[in-house]
């Protein structure tokens, strides 16, 4: 299996994890995922991503001034957001002990 295919289903969480520790803007979060590993994450990924969250109030985003050139588009975490972080965060943990059992398993099992 591709690992994009993994990443696909884990990203949303991800984002909220990283918007959780402080209001980034879109940029800005590309670079803190690709430092946690997600070395081939893309722009046209993340951005439709930010915008499925805001509109289905995860996060909420607010237009600041760059020293650097036009505005910046801020996300933060809604409470609503802060709950969805906390859900994934259960289910992660949950299917990262089911996977675990299953490795062991084909692992113990392997007569090599």
């Amino acid at each position: 299996m591709a690992q994009t295919q993994l990443i696909k289903g884990v990203l949303e969480g991800c984002v909220l994890a990283t918007i959780a520790e402080h209001e980034v803007y879109g940029y800005e979060l590309i670079q803190a995922l690709r430092q946690h590993g997600f070395t081939n994450l893309v722009s046209g990924t993340v951005y439709p991503l930010l915008l499925k969250l805001e509109k289905n109030g995860d996060l909420t985003s607010t237009l600041k001034p760059s020293a650097d050139g036009p505005n910046r588009k801020y996300y933060q975490l809604t409470a609503q957001g802060q709950q969805t972080l906390a859900t994934f965060a259960t289910d992660w943990q949950q299917l990262q002990v089911n996977v675990a059992k299953i490795l062991r398993q084909v692992t113990n099992d392997d007569p090599s």
